[in-house]
């Protein structure tokens, strides 16, 4: 049985309530949001000496690369080297 009385809830708690329960939502999809993109793999923060995916990159193997494509190396990279 509904009471026939006087509504007593003011609009400014009204008001009040409904930002509050905004902000919750808000704040929870902010941390659902730094949840995903803990979990996801950033390509730029690879280290220095890593690839995308984190692994080591060891120098030598583009220098085998190099050899295998069968381009003669620079000799004024050598000689920049040196200086």
């Amino acid at each position: 049985m509904a009471s026939s009385g006087k509504k007593k809830t003011t609009m400014a708690k009204l008001t009040r309530e409904s930002r509050l329960r905004e902000r919750r939502l808000d704040k929870k999809a902010r941390k659902v949001a730094r949840k995903a993109a803990a979990l996801e793999p950033d390509a730029f923060s690879a280290m220095p000496g890593e690839d995308s995916d984190g692994m080591p990159v060891d120098p030598g193997d583009a220098m085998a690369d190099d050899a295998a494509e069968g381009d003669a190396p620079d000799p004024s990279a050598a000689v920049a080297e040196v200086s």
